[in-house]
């Protein structure tokens, strides 16, 4: 499937993959039409100024949250492909309101299964996180929900043609509430706070995240996670890196947050396969067809896919790079 001549729209289209994802699809397919879907009437107008929606452009914008199901099926009619990216994602703001982030996370992503439905779009594919994996924070349940909602969609969808599935992966370097800008706005006061030196995460740059969901709305069948094959760092390597002549100050683990983060557990290696470049995390039901993903080699017993024992770790050298061309 080609996205060139397509109707392609994004939820949470200002946001940072939102915004990258945008600006990839347009420098290199030809999109019938590329709809920005957001609450965020600003970012709208700074992303206009860059991607005009005058006389000739593919690009529209559709103010819009995705807690309103009658405006996604508005926003949603005609199209062909939907990347489900609107969330909120900052853990300790996901604690503290709850509420706020179940009705988006997950009543949202129950809305954006229903329009899709409603509408006929043929493909939807759910951004997710490794924090979805044995959740210890709220925001990672909701994750963990609106993954699951997804899977089991494809049983709604019946002889229609909508299918969803889910990208899940890892911490994203330099987007907005990583650790890697706290780390360079500290640098210059000459003191690095870490929360645990033991801690290791799972890196992927911007643009490999977006070429990654590319290849999966491309590849699915519906009911499929699809998880990168990405490298780990530790935190204390990351910020050697990053501020090599600061003083590193542990202050101790966050309410929230995981030693390890984890991509595939040992529970769900059992219906996973794995390809060159990726793993793909099949539904265990018996509508799901086993042949789609044939071609993959199972997962050994006791398989995890963990930040702690993964098989590639990035280097101090690695980092730099890839932060320069994020």
């Amino acid at each position: 499937m080609s996205f060139d001549n397509k109707s392609i729209l994004v939820t949470g289209g200002t946001g940072s993959f939102g915004r990258k994802f945008i600006s990839t699809l347009l420098s290199t397919h030809k999109p019938k039409k590329v709809i920005i879907f957001s609450r965020d009437e600003l970012k709208q107008h700074e992303m206009r100024e860059k991607y005009p929606d005058g006389a000739g452009s593919p690009v529209r914008y559709f103010i819009g949250d995705v807690r309103d199901l009658d405006r996604l099926r508005r926003a949603f009619s005609g199209v062909d492909i939907v990347v489900h990216a609107a969330a909120l994602k900052q853990v300790p703001a996901c604690e503290y309101n709850p509420f706020e982030a179940i009705l988006t996370n997950v009543i949202g992503a129950k809305n954006v299964i229903d329009a899709a439905l409603d509408e006929g779009v043929p493909k939807v594919l759910a951004i997710s996180t490794d924090k979805a994996v044995n959740p210890v924070n709220l925001y990672g349940a909701t994750k963990l929900c609106a993954e699951k909602m997804f899977v089991h969609a494809n049983v709604y969808s019946g002889e229609r043609v909508t299918r969803f599935s889910c990208a899940r992966y890892g911490n994203v370097i330099g987007s907005r509430g990583s650790v890697v800008p706290l780390f360079e706005q500290q640098r210059a006061s000459g003191r690095v706070t870490i929360t645990d030196n033991r801690m290791t995460r799972f890196w992927i740059t911007l643009r490999q995240g977006v070429q990654f969901v590319m290849d999966a709305i491309e590849q699915m069948h519906g009911g499929e996670i699809f998880i990168p094959k990405i490298p780990s760092m530790s935190l204390l390597d990351l910020a050697a890196t990053i501020a090599p002549d600061c003083e590193l100050q542990q202050v101790g683990i966050r309410p929230g947050e995981k030693l390890h983060e984890i991509l595939i557990s040992e529970d769900e290696a059992r219906n996973a396969v794995e390809l060159e470049k990726m793993f793909v995390i099949q539904p265990a039901h018996t509508w799901w067809r086993r042949e789609n993903w044939s071609q993959g080699k199972d997962l050994p017993d006791g398989f995890l896919y963990s930040s702690a024992n993964n098989s590639e770790w990035l280097t101090g050298e690695q980092l730099k790079e890839l932060l320069k061309n994020a």
